[in-house]
């Protein structure tokens, strides 16, 4: 059985001298504390040619999981951040994380004690809590639903309730935190913007000399396989095309801009007057088994391809 901390600030302290550990002056990098369809972290070492060699000012519009960020955070500590996303949830996550981490180690011990001893009802019972009051509650059932749901996936209906079924998961096998892990998170997030706010704003107040990473909702491989949005709005043909037309408009004012997205004749026709490159994903999530297996992913530049290090 896993180990659940029953003090949190004690675990808390253990935690934050587990995450230093590297060194005086080097701290633990932070992973992702998600589960998050489409996460970067299995791309990092194949992204590491295309970063600027160099970044004083970041930028994400979608942030997702934040692997991007915690990579660059850790080998550009001095950069400064903005982190947004059209996600009101994880937006508070990220907030109450950076903020708030015994209270929230405290909660999240709390669901994984109820879930060890009633299961699937409690799962059930947590998902139709739909807004539970409180920004440390949300972010505890945000991250308990999102590592005991089907392939830690989140997506909501058009009245911006978390639709997933349960995961096949044992009770007592499920994990819900490192606290170590959320103690280097919340030194990552420290001194940065948090915010609910449309791709369109944050790429249009970026500055020249800005490093912006977006990683937006895929653009459909085929005609089935549209995937309901992890909001309330839908992300289609259409805002594809003004999100082109936004990180063309940003080029031209000299913002460095790094955009990741399905591999298909539509988009490479959207960023066609642009560096282009790809990588090779993991595809994991599928209903069908047989279909999950490397596929190519866009990487597009607005800036030429930095020499490899």
């Amino acid at each position: 059985m896993p180990n659940v901390p029953r003090q949190p600030e004690l675990a808390l302290k253990r935690a934050a001298s587990r995450a230093a550990r590297p060194g005086p002056t080097e701290p633990r990098e932070a992973q992702p504390f998600l589960k998050w369809a489409g996460g970067k972290s299995q791309l990092l070492a194949q992204f590491e040619p295309f970063f600027p060699t160099t970044i004083r000012s970041y930028a994400e519009p979608f942030v997702g999981g934040g692997a991007v960020f915690f990579h660059l955070k850790a080998r550009f500590p001095r950069m400064r951040a903005a982190l947004h996303d059209n996600n009101p949830e994880l937006i508070n996550c990220y907030t109450v994380v950076r903020d708030e981490v015994p209270a929230l180690m405290k909660r999240l011990d709390e669901h994984l004690a109820e879930f060890r001893a009633r299961g699937e009802t409690y799962y059930y019972e947590t998902r139709r809590l739909h807004r539970p009051a409180g920004p440390v509650e949300r972010a505890a059932r945000m991250i308990f639903l999102n590592k005991t749901c089907y392939n830690g996936l989140w997506r909501v209906n058009g009245k911006g309730e978390f639709n997933v079924p349960i995961g096949s998961y044992r009770p007592d096998r499920v994990s819900l935190y490192d606290p170590a892990n959320l103690v280097a998170a919340s030194a990552a997030l420290q001194n940065l913007e948090l915010k609910v706010q449309d791709f369109r704003e944050t790429i249009n107040k970026a500055e020249k000399g800005d490093f912006l990473y977006i990683d937006p909702p895929y653009y459909p491989l085929s005609r089935t396989a549209n995937f309901t949005s992890y909001t309330q709005e839908d992300f289609g043909p259409k805002e594809q095309a003004e999100l082109t037309k936004c990180v063309v408009e940003a080029a031209k004012r000299g913002v460095l801009i790094m955009l990741s997205n399905s591999d298909t004749p539509e988009t490479r026709d959207l960023y066609s007057h642009l560096t282009v490159d790809s990588v090779q994903a993991r595809r994991a999530v599928n209903c069908d088994g047989a279909k999950r297996g490397r596929i190519s992913e866009l990487v597009v530049l607005t800036y030429p391809k930095p020499h490899a290090r």
